[in-house]
C-alpha cells in the first residue's frame, strides 16, 4: 500500500488544512471507525442514518493520524497536537476525488469496469486472474463496489499497478455513472441483466439503462463486452459509438461457448470457439453459468494482449470472492454455500450444480429472493417447479416468499419432501433430523436472508 503525504490529499481533494503539517505521511484510508488503524486517515462521511463525525474521539484514540471532516463543531477540543485535520464540504466526495487522482498516477495500461445484475463479482475475479497472468493487477477489496467501497479499493492499489479491474454496483440511476466517472474505464463488461433490483427499478429496461451508465465516458476507442446469451444484452440494445464484443452460445458471437459439462463440486468444462480456433476450458469453479463469465474474462484478456491459452491457464488459478458456490464438508454432509445473493436465474444454475454433485441425496435449502416486486410469487413458484423436475430429493424453503417454491415443488414431490419454514431458526431446530450423512446440501437466498447461519450450523462439529 502506498504512503501518501497530507499535501497530496489536499491537492486531490481541494480541502483546507486546519491543523497539522502538509509534509506528514499517512497510510490507510477508512470510513468505518471500527476498522481504523494507527497512522491512517479517517473520512467522516454523512449518510442517511449515520454521521461519522460522532466517532471522531474513538478514531483519534485508535491512533488515526488525519481526519477529513465537514463539520468543525464535532472536532474534539482536546485533539492531539500532531493530528492533521482537513476541512472539506463533503468527506465522501473528497474520498472519491482522492481515489480518482491516485488512479491517474498509476502506470495503467487498461482500466476495466465490470457490472451486471448477477455474476459481476465472479467475472471481476476471473478477469483479475487472467490479467494477473501478465500484468500487476488491482481489483476491488472484498465486495466493495459502491460509492464508498470502490474508492477505498483503489487507494489500496500498489503504485506499480498496470491493470485495474473494478466492479461497479448500483441500486438506482446515477450510481454507476458516478463510479464510471471516477474510473473512466477503457473496457466495460456487462454480465447479465435480470430481475435483481426490480423493486426499485420497476422493469428490466430501466435496469439495463442503469447498467449501461458504465459506457457514459466511452469514446470510439473504448470497448463494451457483453453476455449476448442474455436477451437484454443483444447487440441492438447495447451498441454505441464504441467497439462491441459479444460472448454467446450462438455462432454469430465473437466468442462462442458450447458443450458445457457441469461436474458439480468438481467444476466445469466447456469448448470456446474464437474465429477459426477452438479451446478446451476447464475451471475449478462450480456452476455452468461461469462458463460465460469466463468467456467474458478471456475476451478482456485478449484486449490486454493476453493470448487465449495463457488466459485459460490464469482462470485455472481463479478463486472467487465470498460465498459463491463454495464447497465445504463436515460430518459426511457436503454443503454448497451460495448464500451471497440470488436471482431466479442464479438459483436455477445453482440447482443444476447441486444435481451434478456427488452425493446420496440432493437437498435444496432455498430462501427468499428479495427485490422481485410483482414477479415474486411467479418467480418463486418457477424455482420450486424447476427443482422438483430436476430431481432434488428434499426441498426446504426459508421465508414467506420462498414458501411459494415449496408449495409448487410439493405438487411434484409431495409435501413430505417439500417443506416450508417461515424462519431459519425453525429449520435449524429440526435440521439434524432432516439431514443425513451423504447428503449434498445447497443453501441459497438473497443476501438479506443471511442463510450463512444455516451453513455454519450444518458445518458445526457435533462431537
Amino acid at each position: 500500500m502506498r504512503i501518501f503525504t497530507i499535501e497530496e490529499i489536499l491537492k486531490a481533494t481541494g480541502g483546507e488544512l486546519i491543523c497539522g503539517s502538509p509534509d506528514d505521511k499517512v497510510r490507510g484510508f477508512f470510513i468505518d471507525s471500527r476498522e481504523v488503524e494507527a497512522g491512517g486517515v479517517f473520512f467522516a462521511t454523512k449518510g442517511a442514518r449515520n454521521d461519522a463525525h460522532n466517532f471522531l474521539e474513538n478514531v483519534i484514540e485508535k491512533g488515526c493520524k488525519a481526519l477529513v471532516i465537514s463539520d468543525m463543531s464535532k472536532l474534539p477540543a482536546d485533539k492531539p497536537k500532531d493530528l492533521n485535520v482537513i476541512l472539506t464540504g463533503d468527506a465522501l466526495k473528497a474520498l472519491q476525488e482522492l481515489s480518482r487522482w491516485y488512479l491517474g498516477t498509476l502506470p495503467l495500461r487498461k482500466k476495466i469496469g465490470v457490472t451486471g445484475s448477477v455474476g459481476k463479482t465472479s467475472t471481476r475475479d476471473m478477469v483479475y486472474y487472467v490479467a494477473s497472468s501478465k500484468y500487476k493487477t488491482g481489483r476491488n477489496k472484498k465486495n466493495y463496489n459502491s460509492a464508498f467501497g470502490l474508492p477505498l479499493s483503489i487507494l489500496e492499489f500498489e503504485p506499480d499497478t498496470e491493470v485495474a479491474v473494478l466492479e461497479m454496483g448500483m441500486d438506482t440511476f446515477g450510481e454507476i455513472q458516478l463510479l464510471a466517472d471516477i474510473v473512466r474505464p477503457d473496457i466495460g463488461i456487462i454480465t447479465h441483466i435480470t430481475s435483481v433490483n426490480l423493486l426499485s427499478m420497476k422493469n428490466l429496461e430501466n435496469i439495463l439503462k442503469a447498467k449501461m451508465e458504465i459506457t457514459t465516458f466511452f469514446d470510439k476507442n473504448s470497448t463494451l463486452i457483453v453476455n449476448g446469451s442474455c436477451p437484454m444484452l443483444k447487440p441492438e440494445k447495447v451498441a454505441g459509438d464504441y467497439k462491441l464484443i459479444t460472448a454467446d452460445t450462438k455462432e454469430a458471437a465473437d466468442y462462442v461457448v458450447s458443450d458445457i459439462c457441469d461436474f458439480g463440486d468438481k467444476g466445469i468444462k466447456y469448448t470456446l470457439h474464437r474465429k477459426d480456433k477452438q479451446y478446451e476450458v476447464s475451471l475449478p469453479t462450480a456452476g455452468a453459468h461461469n462458463a460465460m463469465n469466463a468467456a467474458l474474462a478471456i475476451a478482456a484478456g485478449e484486449l490486454l494482449g493476453i493470448d487465449i491459452q495463457q488466459a485459460i491457464e490464469g482462470l485455472g488459478r481463479a478463486e472467487l470472492t465470498g460465498k459463491r458456490l463454495r464447497i465445504r464438508e463436515q460430518g459426511g454432509i457436503k454443503v454448497i454455500d451460495d448464500t451471497y445473493n440470488a436471482c431466479e436465474d442464479s438459483v436455477k444454475s445453482a440447482i443444476n450444480t447441486l444435481i451434478a454433485a456427488e452425493g446420496t441425496r440432493k437437498v435444496a435449502v432455498i430462501g427468499d429472493i428479495i427485490g422481485l416486486a410483482h414477479r415474486s410469487e411467479e418467480a418463486h413458484r418457477q424455482i420450486g417447479r424447476y427443482a422438483a423436475e430436476k430431481g432434488v430429493d428434499l426441498f426446504i424453503s426459508i421465508g414467506g416468499e420462498a414458501g411459494y417454491c415449496a408449495e409448487e415443488a410439493a405438487k411434484i414431490m409431495g409435501k413430505d419432501r417439500a417443506i416450508c419454514f417461515s424462519e431459519k431458526k425453525d429449520f435449524i431446530e429440526v435440521m439434524d433430523r432432516l439431514l443425513k450423512e451423504g447428503d449434498v446440501v445447497l443453501v441459497k437466498a438473497s443476501r438479506g436472508m443471511e442463510l450463512e447461519e444455516i451453513v455454519e450450523e450444518i458445518l458445526k462439529d457435533k462431537n
